[in-house]
């Protein structure tokens, strides 16, 4: 009898306690940075390697917000990539960290492991180019987007000059040659958002967006309005990403599990050789 009275003792003890440590309030006074706003959601993420604890900013992304929840806690539909079925179901729990940067970043939130796996939907973007400054630096101004700059002075070029194949190029290597360096020095006199947005990207200027900065929460995508499930957590301050991945939260306790798990072990495409697993996602309530 007595044996039984502590054993139901010890599971309400324990249950009592795992709410308790879902409760935000008890984590405001732990956390590494305060809360850029106490009335935004809190999520604790748990992996194999430790509790990483995050604020959300839904004025700067709310949709963004929205659907990170929701496949957090199960209530939005997805099509699993593994199987290509419709679930309903916490999306984020037993997905991996896929790819794994020391210094720049960790990426997960994809089913299948190897960062090929969304949801089965897209979602846009949101960004402000205003709030970020992209509207006002110059591209000469901008080193970190010179890639962006000769992309687009490439393709610049081969409109121009009707440059359809290799073999055209090759004819019109040297015309082609002068062309690029003029283009260049053209587009350099351009805006980063005036550069993004002929790439597609499209921006919102009310929003108060937040820059790719450490430990700042960002979508992973593959272009313009690709949004899904992946994310990853900036290590660094990424500048080259403002403008193309919506930020939507930051650490603000567990920044040295972070740096631990981008550390790990990896393959050549930087993949943890032992899995470094997410275990739940739970927001903390209020």
């Amino acid at each position: 009898m007595w044996k039984k009275i502590l054993t139901i003792s010890l599971v309400v003890g324990i249950a009592a306690a795992g709410c308790r440590s879902s409760n935000k309030e008890n984590y405001l006074n732990k956390l590494e940075e305060k809360m850029k706003n106490e009335q935004n959601p809190l999520v604790s993420m748990k992996t194999n390697m430790g509790e990483i604890i995050i604020e959300l900013y839904p004025d700067a992304a709310p949709e963004t917000v929205k659907n990170f929840l929701e496949l957090a806690e199960g209530t939005k539909e997805f099509t699993d990539p593994k199987d290509g079925q419709k679930k309903k179901e916490p999306y984020f729990n037993g997905v991996t960290f896929h790819r794994v940067i020391d210094g720049f970043m960790i990426q997960g939130g994809d089913r299948k492991g190897d960062g090929t796996g969304g949801p089965g939907y897209h979602f846009n973007d949101e960004i402000s180019a205003a709030a970020l400054g992209l509207n006002k630096l110059t591209l000469a101004e901008a080193p970190q987007y010179q890639r962006e700059l000769q992309m687009a002075a490439q393709q610049k070029v081969f409109q121009e000059l009707g440059i359809r194949s290799q073999e055209d190029l090759d004819k019109k290597m040297d015309a082609a040659n002068a062309a690029f360096q003029k283009a260049v020095t053209q587009l350099k006199n351009s805006t980063v958002e005036e550069l993004l947005t002929t790439s597609g990207y499209q921006y919102n200027n009310q929003l108060p967006s937040v820059p790719n900065e450490p430990f700042t929460l960002s979508m992973a995508n593959a272009g313009p309005n690709t949004n899904g499930s992946q994310f990853f957590i900036n290590l660094a301050d990424n500048a080259f990403l403002n403008g193309k991945h919506t930020v939507f939260g930051k650490v603000l306790k567990g920044r040295k599990i972070a740096e631990s798990i981008s550390k790990v072990e990896k393959d050549q495409r930087d993949k943890p050789l032992k899995p470094v697993v997410i275990e739940s996602v739970i927001r903390l309530k209020d």
